[in-house]
């Protein structure tokens, strides 16, 4: 990255200097085996990238995405836009709505990846063990000094990236990555060895990784609203919510206990999906092609947050009778569009519903065959520094 480029750090995205949690040490007698992980999250590192880009929009609404009259993405919200209430995977149209002024700027992966691998790199001569999991954060294993330890990480990423970065330390994983989200922007949550119960405890569900709208509408028809609840299961009471091996970990997870490693090879991801079962059957195919269109534009903004694309849309059907069936599509081109990826799934719809006829009781659609962003290939042949950047904002009003 050339030094041109480097910029004081945008506006809302100062360093905050607390932490949310008192530090207690991690090395305490008889207590030298706990681990101490860090989860780092850049904050809005797309829009930060473009802010140092394009210095005349600090202050101002910005959103990362598509175009708002083509049924675009938010991929990422500055923090002066997110004051209006606009989050990543949300409409962009619905981002113009809630801020007329707000400016649109289309995303480019490749200078994010370029930016991502300069603070990876960087944190790699910092930590003995980094594990990437996204363009923008990652899990690291830090010495015993623990909160000391993350500020000089933070510090140097900000100095020498300019940008913002928010890290959560804890003895696992999973309580690492909730606290990292608790300090934003430019804040470290620590939470010391044995605290790690207490502090999920009075968080909601849905903080929890790997408990998604369906797993909460039906935790909470059940009566559970916090963490607490969760981690307060016994097995009986668990195994008529969710059985087997995931809601075992998940109970784990909400008691604060995650022995996975950090791993400086993460697992590569196969496939990703959403689905749906109704509380009635729908019989209407109008609403099954809204669920199809709103997951597109939610899949279609992941890929773009990942930097990647996808070359096949799967489309998954269960009936009233329970017969469940699938149909995927591979297309000639990998896509990260919303419009490609929705328009597959209405045409697996449609191929789906001549087969057999509704009422459907679920509905669900994915995606899969993973590779980078098409973009990087297009201008593989392009200095990075020579690019046309695209600017849109609304007309005046």
């Amino acid at each position: 990255m050339d030094g041109a480029s480097l910029q004081p750090p945008p506006v809302g995205l100062a360093v905050r200097r607390s932490t949310s949690v008192a530090w207690l040490s991690f090395v305490r007698a008889g207590e030298q085996n706990h681990r101490v992980i860090a989860h780092l999250d850049l904050d809005a590192f797309f829009a930060a990238v473009e802010l140092h880009r394009h210095p005349e929009l600090r202050g101002l609404p910005l959103v990362v995405g598509g175009d708002p009259d083509r049924r675009g993405v938010v991929a990422t919200a500055s923090y002066a836009a997110r004051a209006f209430g606009i989050r990543s995977a949300m409409s962009c149209a619905e981002a113009r709505r809630r801020c007329p002024d707000v400016v649109f700027v289309r995303p480019d992966i490749a200078r994010y990846r370029e930016w991502s691998r300069c603070v990876w790199d960087l944190v790699a001569k910092h930590s003995s063990c980094v594990e990437q999991i996204g363009i923008d954060e990652g899990y690291l294993v830090l010495d015993e000094t623990g909160q000391a330890h993350a500020l000089r990480i933070r510090q140097a990423i900000r100095d020498q990236i300019r940008l913002s970065a928010s890290l959560g330390v804890a003895t696992c994983k999973v309580v690492a990555k909730i606290a990292s989200d608790r300090d934003k922007p430019g804040g470290i949550t620590v939470v010391p060895p044995g605290g790690e119960a207490a502090f999920l405890a009075p968080l909601p569900l849905r903080a929890l990784p790997g408990i998604g709208p369906r797993t909460g509408e039906r935790l909470g028809a059940a009566g559970l609203v916090t963490v607490g609840d969760l981690a307060a299961l016994d097995d009986e009471s668990l195994a008529t919510l969710m059985s087997g091996q995931v809601g075992a970990e998940l109970r784990d997870r909400a008691r604060g206990i995650d022995p996975r490693p950090v791993a400086t090879q993460a697992a590569e991801r196969v496939s990703v999906s959403m689905e749906q079962t109704f509380d009635e059957d729908v019989t209407d195919p109008r609403i099954l092609r809204d669920a199809i269109a709103n997951w597109a534009q939610q899949l279609s903004a992941r890929l773009v947050s990942d930097g990647q694309a996808a070359r096949t849309v799967s489309l998954k059907l269960r009936y009233s009778d329970f017969q469940t069936i699938t149909r995927a599509h591979t297309v000639p081109a990998p896509t990260a569009e919303a419009d490609a990826i929705a328009a597959v799934g209405a045409h697996l719809l449609e191929r789906a519903l001549t087969d057999r006829s509704p009422p459907v009781r679920l509905i669900g659609l994915g995606i899969s065959g993973f590779c980078l962003h098409p973009q990087l290939a297009l201008f593989s042949h392009v200095s990075l520094y020579e690019r046309h950047e695209e600017v849109y904002t609304p007309p005046i009003r």
